[in-house]
């Protein structure tokens, strides 16, 4: 049984192959780690894992052990970092699988341990410190005791502690500034316990980009690897990233209706004259943002019309007024600004939302991934 695609995320590896050098035209880092979790933001994670190592990145980042141990099972045999785990994490499958871990705890620096005696093998950590994000990881009054037991673990050959992180709020260069001078001060008590890291990394996409104290010798970046700005007052051109997804379609349908015809549930939308609508077959249920109902544009032969009426799981409608419009006409909702495309910030704005969540909402949906590209 076959059947047409018609719901595509098409993918440009040699983007994100070319944006992970250009991280490190822009940082002069010695090591670019590129976060592929949440399926690389909705990108696909193996293929833009293979792009991203092809483009020069020396580790890739994941959430959780699941993510990472997808890379192994995938064949990719690069440095690999996950930070967030389960409270009764064993850490044993990744252990065996080669995979370094972020440890936030004495506890999971105990735990890690034991997992390497069983593998008989030494694992690798990274300790992740809080800064000021009051997120994950270590706080400052914690840090005595949690410095001290990997010093020890470290060592005595349980434990390799090859890394120490941290990660920033974004809320300001000033605020982000004030998270570097605590996190110089976890380095520093790091040393008197004795650890002085190989890896050292403070700066996600937009510090990496903005912010040259907080680079240190290695960055992790997510969303700018795939051409998509940190934050919505910035654009990826301005830094040479090129938006690796366009996402697209095909009209499925047309119809021709009298002047106030209401349009998809709850008539947000009513025609002003007698128009014609065409019907989009994407939804909520393929991650489009429900928020952007009567603001998402969309380009449809070489004009950009906002999306009419409400946003429904498999559909919504354009309101084209009197222009052509046939079944099977290509449809982009977003893509390459430098192609005249809407792009994933358009549509943040037209949602209320960030870039992050537009992309990242495609998880799991109904589209088919077309890659493009050599990387």
């Amino acid at each position: 049984m076959s059947h047409t695609p018609f719901r595509i995320a098409k993918v440009n590896t040699d983007a994100i192959a070319g944006n992970v050098k250009r991280l490190y035209e822009i940082t002069g880092v010695d090591d670019v780690l590129i976060v592929v979790k949440a399926n690389a933001y909705g990108h696909g994670m193996v293929p833009a894992a293979k792009a991203a190592l092809a483009g020069g990145a020396t580790w890739l980042g994941t959430a959780d052990i699941a993510e990472a141990l997808t890379l192994r099972d995938a064949g990719i045999t690069a440095p690999v970092l996950c930070w967030i785990h389960a409270p009764d994490e064993t850490f044993d499958e990744a252990v065996e699988n080669d995979i370094t871990l972020g440890a936030v705890s004495v506890a999971q620096l105990n735990a890690i341990a034991s997992a390497g005696h069983r593998a008989h093998t030494t694992p690798r950590v990274h300790l992740k410190l809080d800064t000021g994000l009051s997120r994950n990881g270590a706080s400052p009054e914690q840090w005595a005791d949690f410095m001290r037991t990997a010093a020890e673990l470290h060592a005595s050959g349980d434990l390799d502690v090859e890394g120490v992180m941290s990660h920033l709020s974004n809320t300001s260069d000033a605020d982000d500034l004030e998270q570097l001078k605590v996190f110089t001060v976890g380095l520093s008590e790091l040393k008197d316990a004795g650890l002085e890291p190989k890896y050292v990394h403070l700066a996600a996409s937009l510090a990496a980009l903005t912010l040259p104290e907080t680079r240190f010798n290695m960055v992790r970046s997510g969303i700018a690897a795939y051409g998509i700005a940190p934050t919505e007052e910035l654009r990826p051109e301005q830094f040479g990233l090129t938006p690796a997804m366009t996402l697209e379609t095909r009209v499925v349908a047309v119809r021709r209706v009298p002047e106030n015809t209401g349009v998809s549930y709850g008539y947000l939308h009513r025609t002003a004259g007698e128009n014609t609508l065409a019907l989009i077959p994407l939804g909520y249920g393929d991650g489009i943002n429900r928020d952007a109902s009567m603001n998402g544009p969309v380009l449809l032969n070489g004009e950009t019309y906002p999306v009419a009426g409400r946003i429904a799981m498999d559909q919504f409608l354009l309101n084209v007024g009197d222009d052509p419009v046939a079944v099977g006409d290509h449809v982009v909702l977003f893509g390459d600004p430098a192609l005249g495309q809407p792009s994933v910030h358009d549509w943040a704005a037209a949602a209320n939302s960030i870039a992050y969540e537009i992309v990242t909402r495609l998880i799991g949906t109904r589209l088919e991934y077309e890659y493009v590209g050599n990387a």
